[in-house]
């Protein structure tokens, strides 16, 4: 489902999400609202993307939302007047969800704005970022909670870890050759770009 979103007292304009080319939205997910989704994305069943509250909510190039994933945000506006706290910058723009190029969003993750995703990073299953800030070249593995905090690119977060101070955030591990989920990203990205082609085709 791929519709407008409707007009509030903390959302005066009425949006179309804006789909790039070769990016697939399952039947099954809901796209709603300020949404730009980027090219050669794959948005699965049961995901919905919901720019109708925090908005505008951004999925760059190649990445894939799969099933169950959540991305929303606190309201940017209310009677007429952005709300500051609730949007965060990339590249000279705000967004209420920016979640970048090449980024794997596993299942039942949640992104709520305020909340930004950079390059190449993959989001484990059932993890939860809210007012947060991921680098590039992260892992974030299953069950985490990102709350309130900045992870430097390179980094990765223990399944389950809690990460509620910037202390905490700051002592997470680089990224090495050793470590057995550096090259996850990688194939997740190669699945999901060729099941967004296979259905876009056999849909035709």
């Amino acid at each position: 489902m791929i519709e407008k979103n409707v007009k509030t007292d903390f959302s005066a304009k009425v949006s179309e999400p804006v789909i790039g080319a070769g990016t697939f939205v399952h039947p099954l997910a809901a796209v709603i609202g300020n949404v730009i989704l980027g090219n050669n994305v794959m948005v699965a069943p049961a995901a919905c993307v919901r720019g109708d509250e925090g908005q505008p909510l951004y999925v760059g190039h190649e990445t894939n939302v799969q099933d169950g994933v959540v991305i929303h945000a606190l309201e940017t506006e209310l009677d007429g007047k952005p709300v500051e706290k609730n949007l965060m910058e990339v590249d000279g723009k705000k967004y209420a969800v920016y979640v970048g190029n090449r980024v794997s969003l596993a299942h039942q993750v949640q992104i709520h704005g305020p909340a930004v995703v950079m390059d190449d990073t993959f989001v484990g299953m059932k993890v939860l970022v809210f007012k947060s800030f991921v680098g590039e070249n992260c892992v974030i593995e299953p069950g985490v909670i990102l709350m309130g905090v900045r992870v430097a690119d390179g980094r990765y977060v223990p399944a389950g870890a809690v990460v509620k101070t910037q202390a905490d955030a700051d002592a997470l591990p680089v990224i090495t050759t050793e470590y057995p989920l550096k090259d996850m990203n990688k194939g997740v990205l190669h699945v999901n770009k060729a099941l967004a082609k296979g259905y876009l085709a056999a849909a035709k």
